[in-house]
Protein backbone atom coordinates (compact mmCIF):
# COMPACT_ATOMS: atom_id res chain seq x y z
CA UNK A 1 0.00 0.00 0.00
CA UNK A 2 1.31 3.43 -0.92
CA UNK A 3 0.25 6.84 0.27
CA UNK A 4 -2.33 8.79 -1.70
CA UNK A 5 0.03 11.74 -1.20
CA UNK A 6 3.19 10.04 -2.47
CA UNK A 7 4.10 13.01 -4.69
CA UNK A 8 6.90 14.77 -2.80
CA UNK A 9 5.78 18.29 -3.66
CA UNK A 10 2.19 17.70 -2.60
CA UNK A 11 3.26 16.01 0.63
CA UNK A 12 5.61 18.88 1.51
CA UNK A 13 2.88 21.50 1.05
CA UNK A 14 0.38 19.49 3.08
CA UNK A 15 2.86 18.96 5.91
CA UNK A 16 3.15 22.73 6.23
CA UNK A 17 -0.57 23.41 5.90
CA UNK A 18 -1.45 20.71 8.45
CA UNK A 19 1.31 21.48 10.94
CA UNK A 20 -1.33 22.60 13.46
CA UNK A 21 -3.16 19.24 13.32
CA UNK A 22 -2.76 16.42 15.84
CA UNK A 23 -4.10 12.95 15.11
CA UNK A 24 -5.66 10.43 17.51
CA UNK A 25 -6.21 7.22 15.56
CA UNK A 26 -5.84 3.48 16.09
CA UNK A 27 -8.30 0.70 16.86
CA UNK A 28 -12.00 0.67 17.58
CA UNK A 29 -13.13 0.70 21.19
CA UNK A 30 -9.84 2.18 22.42
CA UNK A 31 -11.34 5.37 23.84
CA UNK A 32 -10.19 7.79 21.14
CA UNK A 33 -13.22 10.03 21.56
CA UNK A 34 -12.93 9.99 25.34
CA UNK A 35 -9.27 11.00 25.16
CA UNK A 36 -9.97 13.68 22.57
CA UNK A 37 -12.69 15.19 24.73
CA UNK A 38 -10.43 15.13 27.79
CA UNK A 39 -7.80 17.08 25.86
CA UNK A 40 -10.39 19.47 24.42
CA UNK A 41 -11.64 20.20 27.94
CA UNK A 42 -8.12 21.16 29.00
CA UNK A 43 -6.76 23.04 26.03
CA UNK A 44 -7.91 25.68 23.55
CA UNK A 45 -8.16 23.33 20.60
CA UNK A 46 -10.67 22.54 17.86
CA UNK A 47 -11.93 18.98 17.41
CA UNK A 48 -12.62 17.12 14.18
CA UNK A 49 -14.68 13.92 14.55
CA UNK A 50 -14.02 11.74 11.54
CA UNK A 51 -16.78 9.24 12.31
CA UNK A 52 -19.38 12.01 12.06
CA UNK A 53 -17.88 13.39 8.86
CA UNK A 54 -17.99 10.00 7.10
CA UNK A 55 -21.68 10.38 6.27
CA UNK A 56 -20.96 13.26 3.89
CA UNK A 57 -18.14 11.36 2.19
CA UNK A 58 -20.53 8.79 0.77
CA UNK A 59 -22.17 11.57 -1.21
CA UNK A 60 -18.80 12.92 -2.39
CA UNK A 61 -17.10 9.65 -3.34
CA UNK A 62 -16.80 8.29 -6.87
CA UNK A 63 -16.46 4.66 -8.04
CA UNK A 64 -13.29 5.59 -9.95
CA UNK A 65 -11.38 7.11 -7.03
CA UNK A 66 -13.11 5.39 -4.09
CA UNK A 67 -14.32 1.97 -5.30
CA UNK A 68 -14.60 0.37 -1.86
CA UNK A 69 -16.37 3.35 -0.29
CA UNK A 70 -18.72 3.80 -3.25
CA UNK A 71 -19.60 0.13 -2.95
CA UNK A 72 -21.10 0.81 0.47
CA UNK A 73 -23.46 3.49 -0.80
CA UNK A 74 -27.09 2.50 -0.42
CA UNK A 75 -26.39 -0.73 1.45
CA UNK A 76 -28.74 -1.58 4.34
CA UNK A 77 -27.34 -1.81 7.89
CA UNK A 78 -24.99 -4.73 8.37
CA UNK A 79 -24.85 -5.66 4.68
CA UNK A 80 -21.07 -5.34 4.45
CA UNK A 81 -20.77 -8.12 7.06
CA UNK A 82 -23.31 -10.60 5.67
CA UNK A 83 -21.78 -13.73 4.16
CA UNK A 84 -18.20 -12.51 4.60
CA UNK A 85 -15.33 -13.70 6.73
CA UNK A 86 -13.55 -11.19 9.01
CA UNK A 87 -10.60 -11.18 6.59
CA UNK A 88 -12.86 -10.43 3.64
CA UNK A 89 -14.43 -7.53 5.52
CA UNK A 90 -10.96 -6.29 6.44
CA UNK A 91 -9.73 -6.44 2.86
CA UNK A 92 -12.80 -4.51 1.68
CA UNK A 93 -12.34 -1.65 4.15
CA UNK A 94 -12.05 1.69 2.29
CA UNK A 95 -9.61 2.88 4.97
CA UNK A 96 -7.23 0.02 4.26
CA UNK A 97 -6.85 1.38 0.74
CA UNK A 98 -6.49 5.03 1.75
CA UNK A 99 -9.85 6.09 0.39
CA UNK A 100 -10.78 8.19 3.45
CA UNK A 101 -7.67 10.29 3.95
CA UNK A 102 -8.35 12.68 1.07
CA UNK A 103 -11.73 13.58 2.54
CA UNK A 104 -10.21 14.20 5.96
CA UNK A 105 -7.53 16.44 4.46
CA UNK A 106 -10.09 18.43 2.46
CA UNK A 107 -12.20 18.95 5.57
CA UNK A 108 -9.21 20.03 7.65
CA UNK A 109 -8.01 22.50 5.03
CA UNK A 110 -11.47 24.10 5.11
CA UNK A 111 -11.17 24.71 8.87
CA UNK A 112 -9.47 27.66 10.51
CA UNK A 113 -5.79 27.16 11.35
CA UNK A 114 -5.78 29.65 14.22
CA UNK A 115 -5.53 26.87 16.81
CA UNK A 116 -4.52 23.24 17.09
CA UNK A 117 -7.02 20.77 15.65
CA UNK A 118 -7.39 17.34 17.25
CA UNK A 119 -8.52 14.69 14.79
CA UNK A 120 -10.45 11.83 16.37
CA UNK A 121 -10.69 9.16 13.70
CA UNK A 122 -10.32 5.41 13.36
CA UNK A 123 -9.98 5.10 9.60
CA UNK A 124 -6.45 6.21 8.77
CA UNK A 125 -3.33 4.07 8.69
CA UNK A 126 0.27 5.13 9.40
CA UNK A 127 1.25 4.64 5.74
CA UNK A 128 -1.33 7.21 4.71
CA UNK A 129 -0.78 9.59 7.61
CA UNK A 130 3.03 9.71 7.76
CA UNK A 131 3.39 11.88 4.60
CA UNK A 132 1.17 14.52 6.25
CA UNK A 133 3.28 14.88 9.40
CA UNK A 134 6.14 17.27 10.03
CA UNK A 135 7.17 15.14 12.99
CA UNK A 136 6.09 11.80 14.49
CA UNK A 137 4.83 13.53 17.64
CA UNK A 138 1.79 14.85 15.78
CA UNK A 139 0.07 11.44 15.91
CA UNK A 140 -0.82 8.78 18.44
CA UNK A 141 -2.38 5.42 17.63
CA UNK A 142 -4.39 3.83 20.46
CA UNK A 143 -4.53 0.03 20.35
CA UNK A 144 -6.81 -1.68 22.87
CA UNK A 145 -6.17 -5.10 24.30
CA UNK A 146 -8.64 -7.78 23.21
CA UNK A 147 -10.27 -7.77 26.65
CA UNK A 148 -10.67 -3.98 26.73
CA UNK A 149 -12.20 -3.87 23.26
CA UNK A 150 -14.60 -6.73 23.96
CA UNK A 151 -15.97 -4.91 27.00
CA UNK A 152 -16.17 -1.62 25.09
CA UNK A 153 -18.13 -3.14 22.20
CA UNK A 154 -20.41 -5.08 24.53
CA UNK A 155 -21.34 -1.81 26.23
CA UNK A 156 -21.69 0.02 22.90
CA UNK A 157 -24.17 -2.47 21.48
CA UNK A 158 -26.06 -3.28 24.66
CA UNK A 159 -28.87 -1.06 23.36
CA UNK A 160 -30.95 -3.26 20.99
CA UNK A 161 -31.91 -0.28 18.81
CA UNK A 162 -28.27 0.65 18.27
CA UNK A 163 -27.38 -2.96 17.52
CA UNK A 164 -30.14 -3.19 14.89
CA UNK A 165 -29.08 0.10 13.30
CA UNK A 166 -25.53 -1.25 12.98
CA UNK A 167 -25.98 -4.93 12.20
CA UNK A 168 -29.43 -5.07 10.59
CA UNK A 169 -30.82 -8.60 10.65
CA UNK A 170 -27.57 -10.28 11.65
CA UNK A 171 -27.49 -11.57 15.21
CA UNK A 172 -25.56 -9.07 17.37
CA UNK A 173 -23.47 -11.72 19.14
CA UNK A 174 -22.34 -13.24 15.85
CA UNK A 175 -21.71 -9.84 14.29
CA UNK A 176 -19.67 -8.57 17.24
CA UNK A 177 -17.55 -11.74 17.22
CA UNK A 178 -16.80 -11.15 13.55
CA UNK A 179 -16.12 -7.47 14.25
CA UNK A 180 -13.60 -8.34 16.96
CA UNK A 181 -11.64 -10.52 14.55
CA UNK A 182 -11.74 -7.85 11.83
CA UNK A 183 -10.55 -5.23 14.28
CA UNK A 184 -7.65 -7.41 15.41
CA UNK A 185 -6.46 -7.51 11.79
CA UNK A 186 -6.68 -3.71 11.61
CA UNK A 187 -4.71 -3.35 14.84
CA UNK A 188 -1.94 -5.57 13.51
CA UNK A 189 -1.74 -3.49 10.34
CA UNK A 190 -1.57 -0.28 12.38
CA UNK A 191 1.13 -1.73 14.62
CA UNK A 192 3.27 -2.93 11.72
CA UNK A 193 3.05 0.34 9.82
CA UNK A 194 3.58 2.49 12.92
CA UNK A 195 6.87 0.73 13.63
CA UNK A 196 7.99 1.33 10.04
CA UNK A 197 7.30 5.07 10.33
CA UNK A 198 8.44 5.59 13.93
CA UNK A 199 4.95 6.60 15.05
CA UNK A 200 3.64 6.26 18.59
CA UNK A 201 1.32 3.41 19.58
CA UNK A 202 -0.29 3.30 23.01
CA UNK A 203 -1.66 0.06 24.44
CA UNK A 204 -5.02 0.63 26.13
CA UNK A 205 -5.95 -1.92 28.77
CA UNK A 206 -7.89 0.21 31.26
CA UNK A 207 -5.10 0.34 33.83
CA UNK A 208 -4.14 3.96 33.09
CA UNK A 209 -6.65 6.70 34.01
CA UNK A 210 -7.80 8.89 31.13
CA UNK A 211 -6.28 11.92 32.87
CA UNK A 212 -2.84 10.29 32.89
CA UNK A 213 -3.17 9.21 29.27
CA UNK A 214 -4.14 12.79 28.41
CA UNK A 215 -0.99 14.01 30.17
CA UNK A 216 1.15 11.69 28.05
CA UNK A 217 -0.49 12.57 24.76
CA UNK A 218 -0.58 16.31 25.51
CA UNK A 219 3.15 16.28 26.12
CA UNK A 220 3.78 14.37 22.90
CA UNK A 221 1.50 16.73 20.98
CA UNK A 222 3.06 19.86 22.51
CA UNK A 223 -0.31 21.25 23.54
CA UNK A 224 1.22 23.75 25.96
CA UNK A 225 -0.52 25.38 28.92
CA UNK A 226 -3.90 24.00 29.89
CA UNK A 227 -6.95 26.22 30.21
CA UNK A 228 -7.91 26.91 33.83
CA UNK A 229 -11.18 25.15 34.75
CA UNK A 230 -14.23 27.37 35.16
Amino acid sequence: MTSVFSDAGTARVLKDRLAHVRWIAGGTGAGKSTLTQALADRYEVAVYRGDRAEHSWLERCTPQRHPHLAGLRGLPPGAMWHGRTPDQVFQAMPSLHGEMVGFVVDDLLAMSDDRIILVDYFGILPDHLAPLLRRPGQAAFLLPTAEFREKALAARYADPARARATWGTEQPASAVAKRLLRDALWDEEVRRQAVAHGLDTVVIDGSVPVSDLADHVATRFGLGRAVAPG
